[in-house]
């Protein structure tokens, strides 16, 4: 029993241990749940999401700048029930901006902006990006004021126009030595497709520096903040710089090579002789005809009866290759050939030497670069508001789905809800139209038109999902179309025209076919009613002669 007891008493203080370090693990794990859950909340959520399906007007402040007079508009998709913020004018400048409710951070985590354009009358000379605009306290702009001058952090999307053809990634950095915002260019971004379907654009910027451009959920390029290979110019400056005051010597000399001043031109270079001369050794030809032009008088020409030497001068035949020329080996006065002068040298030049004054090729001393720094990372500024300023010779860019989320799975199941299923209708709605001939898809143009009545509102998707089936099978559908309006055509002259009339016996005819039945001109047909008529004449007779004899 003792024995036991001495046993005991040395696991009582394991089992204190035990019992205490499974406490302080169960008090962190309970600590832990509510940031867990809250990050899951965060990530199952867009930061900012902008759908327009509801008018922007309100909610989106458009610049006052008078140079911006480009309409914005709250339209639909071409062939779809999608609404997206439309620049509806050629040749315009517009400019409009949204404010978010919070500023968002870049330094932290990942960060997804993402968002969608349709080139709907295609795309020669214009941009489609959006600017990832700074704090206007700290930046000092106004959104009445927006303009291409307002301060952003990122800008990021589609722009083309002559042999500009990118999708912009461009982010500002301050300098933190020279307190001056840089301009850096991703290097060779991806082509902006040229289709007039909706395309997805994102950029997934991540803590490790990196960032990544899709189009269309495609990972197009990736680049690193901090390498010069990626952006221009380097978001990290060189550690020296050429030093701007020095001044190349006046007595620096940068030829590798300087004429013999000792060399002398031979005697025998005669820089006169010509480069050809006639070859001394041709003959010519057998049957060359020296008296014969190349050109006779066109035997056949004739001079024009109108034509009046005085007023027009004395009238030459028109002339015509000799034809005896065509058979000879020539005509006309022979000449030796040329031949290349063997004694041409040319003009003389004395022969290079090296120079023994070379110095090589002048630059100015390195110097410290006083805006050098280093750091680990961007120090991006916060992102205050979203806007959208652009030149364009387009109309129909619409811009859709605008979104801002700390985690990519967010963006991904977007692009597949949003966009997917739209861009999966509008590729195949232009292939349809690919395969109709000029009257089909005029045919085809209407019936979307009817369509969009608003009268048949309640009734579009229906609409618009019976086209889209017809355009499967398009002589089939217009046949049927076709039909169906003669039909109906048909019906409505009836209705409103009357149908035939019947054939109404008059009294005249009657007496006019009784006559002609007298006088033996009636045809067959009309032979007929008379045998009617006898025949119930006799039955007539039968059925008095019956009754004579039951009184009988």
């Amino acid at each position: 029993m003792k024995q036991e007891e001495v046993e005991n008493k040395k696991l009582l203080p394991f089992m204190v241990n035990f019992l205490f370090l499974l406490l302080l693990a169960t008090a962190v794990w309970l600590a832990t749940i509510p940031q867990s859950i809250a990050s899951a909340d965060s990530a199952s959520s867009p930061i900012f999401y902008e759908s327009f399906d509801q008018s922007f007007e309100g909610r989106w402040i458009i610049s006052e700048e008078n140079e911006y007079n480009g309409v914005w508009r709250h339209s639909k998709s071409q062939g779809r029930d999608d609404y997206g913020l439309l620049v509806s004018e050629k040749a315009r400048k517009y400019a409009i901006v949204k404010e978010l409710d919070e500023p968002v951070s870049l330094k932290d985590g990942t960060i997804v902006l993402q968002f969608e354009t349709r080139f709907q009358n295609g795309l020669e000379c214009g941009g489609a990006y959006l600017k990832y605009l700074r704090l206007q306290e700290v930046a000092g702009w106004n959104p009445v004021e927006f303009s291409n001058q307002s301060p952003y952090s990122i800008m990021f999307g589609p722009d083309k126009c002559g042999s500009t053809n990118k999708v912009h990634f461009i982010f500002k950095h301050k300098n933190p030595k020279s307190g001056e915002y840089v301009e850096h260019h991703l290097k060779s971004p991806p082509a902006v497709p040229s289709d007039k379907l909706s395309h997805v654009y994102t950029a997934i910027l991540k803590p490790d520096n990196e960032v990544s451009i899709l189009v269309d959920g495609e990972e197009k390029k990736k680049g690193n903040f901090l390498l010069a290979d990626d952006f221009e110019p380097s978001l990290i400056p060189t550690e020296s710089i050429p030093d701007p005051d020095d001044k190349k010597p006046l007595d620096w000399d940068e030829r590798a090579k300087i004429p013999d001043p000792e060399a002398t031109k031979p005697d025998d270079w005669d820089e006169n002789a010509p480069m050809e001369i006639e070859d001394e050794e041709a003959v010519k030809p057998e049957g060359w005809l020296d008296d014969e032009p190349m050109q006779i008088d066109d035997p056949e020409a004739a001079k024009p009866e109108d034509w009046d030497d005085e007023e027009d001068g004395e009238w030459e035949a028109p002339k015509i290759d000799n034809p005896m020329c065509e058979v000879a080996p020539g005509c006309g006065e022979w000449k030796r050939p040329m031949k290349r002068n063997p004694a041409y040298k040319g003009k003389w030049h004395p022969p290079l030497i090296d120079n023994p004054n070379f110095k090589g090729i002048w630059k100015p001393q390195e110097i410290p670069n006083p805006h050098y720094f280093e750091l680990d990372k961007p120090n991006f500024e916060p992102i205050a508001a979203i806007g959208i300023e652009i030149w364009t010779m387009q109309d129909g860019i619409l811009f859709d789905n605008i979104l801002i989320a700390s985690d990519e799975k967010v963006a991904e199941s977007y692009r597949t809800t949003t966009w997917k299923p739209k861009y999966e209708a509008e590729k195949e709605k232009q292939k349809s139209e690919e395969e109709l001939s000029g009257f089909q898809k005029v045919v085809f143009d209407l019936l979307y038109k009817i369509g969009d009545i608003p009268l048949l509102d309640a009734y579009k998707l229906h609409i618009v999902g019976f086209i889209d089936n017809g355009k499967k099978k398009p002589n089939v559908t217009i046949g049927t179309l076709i039909s169906s309006v003669v039909v109906t055509l048909v019906i409505c002259c009836k209705t409103l025209f009357g149908g035939k009339k019947p054939n109404v016996v008059t009294k005249e005819r009657r007496t006019h076919n009784a006559a002609a039945t007298n006088q033996g001109r009636t045809v067959e047909k009309d032979e007929e009613p008379e045998k009617e008529t006898n025949a119930t004449a006799t039955a007539a007779a039968a059925r008095r002669r019956r009754a004579n004899r039951r009184e009988t």
